[in-house]
């Protein structure tokens, strides 16, 4: 008999855009050989530089990833809820892990290994293509936050990463984050943040709450930076 943990699990794997495109069969594979964990906010899933590589699936919670920066000093560079993928593969041509990953709040977390991926390939050797998948949109979102800074203004770079943890949030309407951490993502002072806040949500795109900023309108903040 299922666990509510698993049954969770599975409708997560189900809805969760990085399997869209590689069908349902992945699924119980996943679900078989991968662990699911419990964290308490505050806790690390991984850090960067560690070698126990694989895919890391957000079933409940909220995630951060975080980067070092010159100094030593880590800075976040983003954010996963529920569905949110991530990780990458030893064996399939990477390295060492290349964020830290900290919850946010309680989170339950399904832990692929490199170990498992391997397992699951014997059978299911499309695995190696979600995974290449992933690392696609990986890198994508990576090259877009790229492009973003060099093309944008800075109101605009807040309302594309507005935009984008939009698309990683589970009902795309509300992200749960602190204005000091959305300013840390986007390179600007907290004053300069809560400014540009306000400025949209005069203009009807947002609303702000504590820990929380609620999406109005996504349209109109894609429509701003001519997505």
């Amino acid at each position: 008999m299922p666990t509510k943990d698993q049954i969770r699990a599975r409708e997560i794997l189900a809805e969760s855009a990085w399997l869209r495109e590689h069908g349902p069969d992945l699924i119980e594979p996943l679900l078989a050989h991968g662990r699911l964990t419990r964290l308490r906010a505050g806790q690390w899933a991984h850090a960067e530089g560690d070698d126990d590589t694989g895919v890391l699936v957000v079933v409940r919670g909220t995630i951060q990833l975080l980067c070092q920066a010159p100094g030593g000093r880590e800075v976040i560079i983003g954010q996963a809820g529920p569905g949110g993928a991530m990780g990458q593969a030893m064996g399939f041509g990477g390295g060492p892990r290349l964020v830290t990953v900290v919850c946010v709040e309680d989170s339950l977390l399904l832990r692929i290994s490199d170990r498992a991926l391997a397992r699951i390939a014997v059978d299911h050797p499309r695995i190696w293509e979600a995974v290449a998948a992933l690392l696609y949109q990986q890198l994508r979102g990576l090259l877009q936050v790229f492009a973003d800074a060099s093309a944008l203004s800075p109101r605009q770079r807040l309302a594309a990463r507005l935009e984008q943890l939009a698309r990683a949030s589970p009902d795309r309407r509300e992200i749960r984050l602190s204005q000091q951490t959305l300013a840390e993502m986007v390179g600007l002072s907290r004053k300069t943040v809560n400014a540009y806040l306000g400025e949209l949500e005069a203009d009807g795109l947002v609303r702000r709450s504590y820990g929380a900023i609620s999406l109005l309108d996504v349209g109109r903040l894609r429509r701003m930076v001519g997505r």
